[in-house]
């Protein structure tokens, strides 16, 4: 499973609110089937492929100009690791059993 996090930022807008922008691209990302995790500075979710996470990034992109702001600041990582099966959850397990041992 590969997992990514996109962060979208509309610029020329005219409300500094970015709510109703985070909605839709909540939106567009279940409507591509995935389930998207919001977290204060983006959304993550999971993919079997590279080319639906392409699909998702492009997607969400448009998304601010088609609610009409005028400039879009887009990023996205991607965490694919081929030697062993990954999920959001068992990362965040990992990470948090790791740092109750110290």
């Amino acid at each position: 499973m590969i997992i990514a996090e996109i962060t979208v930022i509309p610029i020329g807008t005219k409300t500094p609110s970015v709510s109703r922008y985070v909605a839709k691209a909540l939106d567009e990302l279940n409507k591509l089937g995935l389930k998207p995790e919001l977290n204060a500075m983006g959304v993550v979710f999971e993919a079997e492929n590279i080319s639906v996470i392409l699909q998702a990034y492009e997607t969400l992109h448009e998304s601010v100009f088609t609610q009409g702001a005028l400039r879009a600041v887009t990023s996205l990582k991607i965490d694919e690791r081929r030697d062993k099966e990954g999920s959001i959850k068992q990362k965040i397990h990992s990470t948090t059993a790791k740092n109750t041992t110290r």
